[in-house]
């Protein structure tokens, strides 16, 4: 520790207590990857459903799929959070959970879109000369690429949902966020646990990336 302080500038970062704290902020690192990872999954499934709307040719699914979609893209998510949670009167990790998940779904729709119009033409022609109906074509034929397309893009789409889980604090769930800010006003230094909050998510956001990388050279082999 002796080391450590020498780590620090006045009036600005004490290393010290940054080191002190890195435990009990990370006590609220299970639940911000719980709400990343329910939310994200949730997300990739009504994004696929979303699109298949937006691509039907019935007014009645492409219309308000794309209505929903433009809606959830320029709403803030934190709007939506307290939109949630305080105009439906949800609980507050259910609340979470359902924002994130209808937020990201819209992202994720538009992501698969643009993946599915990637996929060479010919393959849904061959699919379709082959008899195959168009669910088996979706699921066997034109998701398993798109879905490789897609992996960058998504992944962009999970770290931004892994930092925006810090917005659920705002509505009282004990995640990262929440427990530093618990950490900074019991010892009245503001900047220091918001510095070390900031390199946690940066290095589990690095973490992720490794992890994406690992999976793109896994499905191109």
């Amino acid at each position: 520790m002796d080391i450590i302080k020498y780590l620090s500038i006045p009036n600005f970062f004490n290393a010290p207590l940054a080191f002190r704290s890195i435990p009990r902020i990370l006590a609220g690192f299970p639940m911000s990857i719980a709400l990343t990872a329910i939310s994200f999954v949730l997300s990739l499934i009504l994004g696929l459903f979303l699109t298949l709307a937006q691509l039907s040719h019935h007014k009645m699914l492409h219309y308000p799929a794309r209505a929903f979609i433009s809606f959830m893209r320029g709403v803030p998510m934190l709007v939506l959070l307290f939109i949630i949670y305080f105009g439906f009167r949800a609980d507050a990790l259910p609340a979470a959970v359902i924002a994130f998940t209808i937020n990201c779904s819209a992202f994720v729709s538009e992501v698969y879109r643009s993946s599915f119009s990637a996929v060479d033409h010919g393959q849904w022609e061959a699919a379709y000369s082959l008899g195959l109906p168009y669910r088996k074509v979706i699921s066997k034929i034109v998701f398993p690429q798109a879905f490789q397309i897609a992996i960058p893009a998504l992944g962009n789409i999970l770290l931004d949902l892994f930092k925006g889980t810090s917005l659920a604090a705002m509505i009282t769930v004990s995640e990262m966020f929440m427990d530093a800010q618990i950490v900074a006003g019991a010892n009245q230094d503001y900047m220091t646990i918001y510095i070390t909050i900031a390199v946690i998510y940066c290095f589990f956001c690095w973490l992720m990336t490794v992890g994406q990388t690992q999976l793109e050279r896994a499905l191109a082999n």
